[in-house]
């Protein structure tokens, strides 16, 4: 088994945590989008408090490590390794929780090009354990806002894991799907659930979108969240998202697996 010690190494060597790829620039710019409650950052959840941009750099100060000083404005943001531990902790707890109970499960990312065979290893692991892991609206069309218009995309699930693809896109093993954080594919999703009357998901693990929108609608959501992600956060302060992991959510897909086993050996899964 990786020991915590061996976690924490790779953890800064693969800059999933200390110094990170993401810019101090781009975190302050979408707290303070945050603020203003844009819902290109909200992910589809709505807070029930009006936080403010020196209180949210202060709740990300506290749950991921960055600097609170708002003075601090460049160069690149940092992850404190102690707290993406403890927060993997809870995470795995939440999956064994999971597995022991059978829950049905829906994994949805935004970055299956990077995260793909993180969640799919989960998702294989999980039914193994007799969990039903979930498909619901395959193949729907989705109306997704983007930087160029409203575009038309597919919900698709690849090894279990649902993800959003473009319109006229060719997936691939190295490009599955699209990159998103709209809450809408994760709205479809559970929507046809309940009107089809089959199981719904007693846990719902993913990013973005997938955690912040299952969360608002009620549903237990565990996520991985980077420096610029604060909704996934404010979603853990305000009880809506159960565990909330920072880390960079956008390395090498390779930099994951360490993670992985790690999570699945605490959580007493196979992989």
């Amino acid at each position: 088994m990786l020991s915590t010690a061996a976690l924490r190494a790779h953890l800064l060597a693969a800059r999933l945590a200390g110094p990170v790829a993401t810019s101090r620039e781009e975190s302050l710019r979408r707290y303070r989008l945050f603020a203003a409650r844009d819902p290109r950052v909200l992910l589809g959840l709505e807070p029930e408090y009006d936080w403010s941009f020196v209180e949210l750099l202060s709740l990300m100060g506290a749950k991921c490590g960055v600097s609170v000083d708002p003075a601090n404005v460049s160069g690149p943001d940092v992850i404190d390794p102690e707290l993406t531990i403890a927060a993997l902790h809870a995470f795995a707890d939440r999956l064994r929780a999971a597995a022991q109970d059978r829950l049905p499960v829906l994994l949805g990312t935004g970055h299956p090009h990077r995260l793909l065979g993180f969640y799919a290893a989960l998702a294989s692991a999980l039914s193994a354990a007799g969990c039903r892991v979930l498909t619901p609206a395959h193949g729907r069309c989705i109306d997704i806002t983007t930087r160029f218009g409203v575009r038309t995309h597919r919900l698709a699930y690849v090894r279990g894991i649902a993800m959003v693809q473009a319109p006229g896109a060719r997936p691939s093993v190295s490009e599955p799907g699209a990159h998103s954080h709209s809450p809408l594919p994760v709205r479809v999703a559970l929507g046809s659930a309940v009107e089809s009357g089959g199981p719904l998901p007693g846990l719902v693990i993913g990013d973005h979108g997938w955690v912040c929108g299952a969360g608002q609608l009620g549903f237990e959501a565990i996520g991985l969240g980077d420096t610029d992600d604060p909704a996934l956060f404010v979603g853990e302060a305000e009880g809506r998202v159960s565990v909330a992991v920072p880390l960079d959510d956008a390395v090498r897909s390779g930099y994951y697996r360490p993670l992985t086993r790690y999570v699945l050996n605490r959580a007493c899964l196979s992989q």
